[in-house]
């Protein structure tokens, strides 16, 4: 591409930046979500991160399912599974029903089911397209 009169530098926090096209970086800055849903957004990636927790909610797609048998699933204790759980819960990611002295456990709504989807099929169609990164 060469050089046009389009081109502009413009300055993002204190940095000149080469914009190409002005037009849809203004568009792109304009429908970026605020600095506290940004935040909110990474807490729950980060909270995705952990593979126990991973487990935990993938677990959690079929249904709902009480903490002796999320530790049953996941393979960690049921001390660690309700430590996890306190801190889905906190950020909605999960919710509880309670039924008598238990409580049951289920993803706190469609959006976190799609989320956790997406993300195995994303590395199923890893898996097929690149096997020799598969386990």
């Amino acid at each position: 591409m060469n050089s046009s009169s389009d081109e502009r530098v413009i300055s993002l926090d204190g940095c000149a930046v080469r914009v190409v096209d002005g037009d849809r970086v203004a568009s792109v800055r304009e429908g970026m979500p605020s600095e506290r849903d940004l935040a909110d957004t990474a807490e729950v990636f980060g909270l995705l991160s952990d593979p126990g927790r991973l487990r935990l909610l993938l677990g959690l797609r079929e249904g709902e399912l009480c903490v002796c048998d999320l530790a049953a699933v996941s393979g960690m204790s049921e001390s660690a599974v309700s430590h996890a759980l306190r801190l889905l819960r906190a950020h909605r990611v999960v919710t509880a029903r309670r039924s008598g002295r238990m409580a049951y456990y289920r993803l706190d709504d469609a959006h976190v089911r799609m989320l956790l989807d997406l993300a195995v099929a994303h590395i199923e169609h890893s898996e097929v397209m690149h096997p020799e990164r598969g386990n």
